[in-house]
């Protein structure tokens, strides 16, 4: 089980823990901390928070969480920036919300690094920090291990991404469906995940469909298998799905194949074996939808 510590802070926003909470406390396998320097935490909108004043032991596959608090204060003391500063030494993920960027960046580690924050906070952050490449009109940034974003709800997004980034975007799709999020919004570049770009509709049977394509799109699945399994025709189906996605639910299940192959290709393995790993018999397909894409 993986850890997520999140630092708690004065005057925090209760949004920016909440958030990110809910989608690590809805995605499998994940064990919440709190810490703070005090056992009893104010937050902005009044409601005390309870955490913890030690530290449980943290490994590298662990995340440490700073979520915001209200512009005009400065938190986060020496001690909790050392803390969060080794746990990135030690190979661990940091990320901030809104102005918890700031925490990241007083413990030096967006020193050199391409960062965000809330849009009212970019112009400060840049100057009061230098070194740090502030990247402005987006929602979050990851370099390096460092994943900052940019305010509120943003810290859903990062959340969203982390969970992709560690279990595959299928887990974070069900997740953001959980959550009735369908769509998770870009960060800083082009959506990575076809599991997640294409949900942003009210289709229910293509919703349906979506989920079992992403459940099993290693598999073969047949269009009226399907088109049987949502209730409607063949025709139907492909008319509602088209509508809603933009693609049949073949060409769907052919973009899931390649984006998981090249998840796995940027992590080492071979073309061969990644095409095997995704359901195609050989290579040849899985090289002809890449170079079509």
């Amino acid at each position: 089980m993986r850890r997520v510590v999140f630092v708690l802070t004065p005057r925090l926003h209760l949004l920016d823990l909440a958030g990110p909470a809910q989608v690590f406390s809805t995605a499998p396998g994940y064990r919440l901390d709190y810490v703070a320097e005090t056992e009893a935490v104010p937050s902005w909108q009044g409601v005390t928070l309870q955490a913890a004043v030690e530290w449980p032991a943290l490994t590298a596959d662990d995340l440490v969480l700073v979520p915001g608090w209200r512009d005009g204060y400065e938190p986060v003391g020496p001690a909790l920036l050392e803390r969060i500063a080794a746990h990135h030494a030690a190979g661990g993920t940091v990320a901030s919300v809104c102005s918890g960027a700031e925490a990241l960046a007083r413990a030096g580690l967006l020193d050199g690094r391409r960062c965000t924050t809330h849009h009212d906070l970019q112009d400060r952050l840049a100057r009061e920090y230098p070194r740090a490449s502030v990247v402005r009109d987006v929602l979050f940034v990851s370099d390096g291990r460092v994943v900052t974003s940019a305010g509120i709800a943003s810290g859903i997004d990062l959340a969203l991404h982390l969970v992709a980034q560690r279990h595959g975007p299928a887990v974070a799709a069900r997740v953001a469906r959980e959550m009735v999020v369908y769509a998770r919004r870009n960060g800083d570049e082009q959506q990575a995940s076809a599991m997640l770009r294409h949900r942003a509709h009210l289709s229910d049977v293509v919703h349906r469909v979506q989920d079992r394509i992403d459940a099993q799109f290693t598999r073969p699945l047949p269009l009226g298998a399907l088109a049987s399994g949502a209730g409607v025709s063949e025709r139907t189906l492909t008319r509602l799905f088209e509508t809603a996605t933009g693609r049949t639910p073949l060409r769907y299940q052919q973009q899931l194949r390649v984006e998981r192959a090249e998840y796995l290709i940027g992590h080492g393995a071979t073309v061969e074996s990644a095409a095997r790993a995704v359901g195609f018999s050989d290579a040849r397909m899985l090289r002809r939808l890449r170079a079509r894409a």
